[in-house]
């Protein structure tokens, strides 16, 4: 517990140091900071990890201090056959490109251009695996020229980066879990994920959303049991959910599938992916429109269906660019409730969510199993659309549950949220929960937020799973109830009334009905009485005219 506590704070302090050298030469807060900062820590990640691979290999090296020196008098046969010896996933390095290689060159004229270098020759080195794709098939590559961002002092620039490198290694974290990795990644991108960069990308959202939707969906009465299975988000943003879920199921028993309009997203996915040991999903992270042109598709040219899928869709955006592209008629079928129409004056108050809640649905395999973050008006608004998608969820048996989130779960938006799960084999009872009162407000900067607590989740884990009835806080209910509610989904609803009685005699009860005529007579008096003193009032107003 004490090293992982030590370990994270070393990362910390790194990308504190780096975020610090980006200030000094002019970068701080600006829009192409993150860029620097996520891929010079990538950078190291994978470089250290390579090195950890090498002397896993040769054994001796472990203890050796002359390791580099090792590497640098192998020949070019020598070489590469001691890399074709890695591991899956794990980035190749040429001697030259290391960072100990690059610290003996930093006085060299133009260091700048021998560090872009090295880092555009590490990313074609690896093109085929560590690749982003776009749905027109480009290759975004690990990384780029980022001494290109400074405008000034570019080789005082990267021999700094090179400085704050040298003195730190992640050869001790490797061995850390998920928990540790999502943290290190929550605070890497924590100062990035407030500007979009691109129409959808919800950056991040909080592990305690994102552990409760993984957990639902993969009980732990099914851990160990699920392999070979498909996850899939089709507005990934920065992947914390499909990271959750990946880890639920188990790393190595999954393929995850992504796809996002923004390049920033698809790079902090890559990230993601690489930290918690899913390198081998990264050539399914696509950039591109998830709605207009969905990516992944089967052999015969069908849009593939998935085991699970995870997703916080935007809920507010114009998309009138492209929303004649998706009212067609290849498109009936998924977007089985129709498309949302444009408001007049208020475009960006365009319900986007619901055409992405439709993708999903219809993504999902026979036994597929979903969940979805939905704004919480969803769950009752009688407008077409909404109640189409609630209709067919509960006609067809596929709505497994809802829980409704506290106001502030998201600090960053005022709107309340509840999260819709889909199992298209759930033919028993439907579990709602209404956790809207459950933990507890701290401010976040400008903003409050609210933080579920481990009790609160545990609380709520534990009524999805065991579908328990708690007053006042979940209930389970057939599909015939919620048709006869009209098919809404407020768990309030469907809650018990409660009505105290107390016995009394027929003369208390007779004192306390004419209490309350006395009580009637009086408010009849002072009504009245108000009533011609606003007469007389108006009177003399009008006199005084």
């Amino acid at each position: 517990m004490t090293d992982s506590f030590d370990f994270s704070n070393k990362v910390i302090e790194l990308i504190d140091d780096l975020k610090s050298v980006c200030a000094n030469y002019g970068l701080g807060n600006d829009g192409n900071e993150y860029r620097i900062i996520t891929q010079i820590f990538l950078y190291k990640f994978l470089h250290d990890k390579f090195i950890d691979e090498i002397k896993g290999i040769k054994s001796e090296l472990r203890k050796s201090q002359n390791w580099e020196q090792y590497l640098a008098n192998l020949s070019a046969d020598e070489y590469e056959l001691l890399t074709m010896k890695l591991g899956e996933g794990i980035a190749v390095f040429q001697s030259k490109q290391l960072i100990s290689s690059l610290f003996s060159k930093q006085n060299e004229a133009n260091f700048a251009d021998i560090f872009d270098s090295a880092l555009r020759e590490i990313a074609l080195l690896n093109a085929d695996i560590f690749s982003v794709v776009t749905g027109g098939g480009e290759k975004i590559a690990l990384f780029e020229n980022l001494s290109r961002y400074v405008s000034d002092n570019r080789d005082d620039f990267c021999r700094a980066i090179i400085n704050k490198l040298v003195g730190f290694s992640f050869e001790n974290i490797f061995n850390e879990g998920f928990d540790f990795f999502a943290t290190i990644f929550e605070y890497l991108i924590k100062d990035y994920n407030s500007d979009s960069g691109g129409k959808y990308a919800e950056y991040f959202t909080p592990h305690s959303v994102s552990g409760i939707m993984a957990n639902c969906l993969v009980p732990d009465s099914l851990e160990g049991e699920i392999s070979d299975v498909t996850c899939y988000d089709p507005s990934a943003g920065s992947g914390t959910l499909l990271m959750n879920l990946a880890h639920k199921i188990g790393e190595d028993k999954c393929t995850i599938f992504s796809q996002d309009i923004a390049q920033k997203s698809s790079n902090l996915l890559r990230l993601n992916l690489i930290l918690n040991g899913l390198v081998h999903s990264i050539h399914n992270i696509i950039q591109g429109n998830s709605l207009v042109a969905p990516f992944h598709k089967d052999r015969n040219g069908a849009l593939k269906k998935f085991d699970f899928i995870v997703s916080n869709p935007p809920f507010k955006l114009d998309f009138s660019e492209f929303r004649s592209d998706l009212e067609i008629e290849e498109n009936n079928d998924r977007f089985f409730a129709g498309i949302p129409k444009i408001p007049p004056k208020e475009k960006e108050s365009m319900a986007i969510y619901l055409p992405f809640l439709q993708h999903v649905i219809y993504s999902l395999k026979p036994t597929g199993k979903a969940a979805v973050v939905v704004p919480t008006g969803f769950l009752t608004v009688k407008n077409k659309i909404e109640k189409k998608i609630r209709q067919k969820l509960v006609n067809e048996k596929m709505l497994a549950g809802v829980i409704n989130m506290p106001t502030n779960i998201f600090a960053k938006t005022g709107t309340n949220v509840s999260i819709l799960f889909i199992d298209k084999t759930n033919q028993d009872e439907v579990i709602l929960i209404d956790a809207s009162s459950l933990g507890e407000k701290v401010k976040q900067g400008n903003n409050q937020k609210t933080v579920l607590r481990s009790t609160d989740i545990e609380k709520i884990l534990t009524s999805y799973t065991s579908k328990k009835k708690i007053d006042g806080f979940s209930i389970a209910v057939t599909y015939e109830d919620l048709k006869t509610k009209d098919y809404s989904f407020n768990p309030a609803i469907y809650f018990d009334i409660k009505i105290d009685y107390e016995d009394i005699s027929p003369e208390e009860f007779s004192k306390r009905i004419n209490e309350s005529l006395a009580k009637l007579d009086d408010f009849a008096n002072e009504s009245e009485i108000l009533k011609n003193q606003i007469a007389n009032n108006l009177l003399n107003l009008d006199y005084e005219v």
